[in-house]
């Protein structure tokens, strides 16, 4: 697996605390290597079609889309901010 990191994405992860971002860390390496991990609780973001959410920790998320091999990681942070209203990807 391959990762891209859209432009929000590494704006919301710099705001995290190093704590945050090692659980971050922590679980885009399950990602890499077993995308069925049970901790990570995959599943899609409820009302849309492409776009998924994996829990690094129990408040934390990552939200992300598949594109074949890759993985567009879109957004990161407190569970309810970061699954409310998921905007159109943009990257950059």
């Amino acid at each position: 697996m391959r990762f891209e990191r859209t432009g929000r994405f590494k704006r919301v992860y710099k705001k995290l605390d190093a704590q945050q971002r090692e659980q971050i860390k922590k679980a885009l390496q399950l990602m890499a290597t077993d995308m069925q991990h049970p901790s990570l609780r995959i599943k899609r973001v409820q009302g849309t079609r492409s776009i998924w959410e994996a829990s690094a920790s129990m408040r934390l998320r990552i939200t992300f889309t598949w594109q074949g091999h890759l993985i567009v990681l879109r957004n990161c942070g407190e569970h309810d901010s970061t699954l409310k209203n998921p905007l159109p990807l943009y990257r950059g």
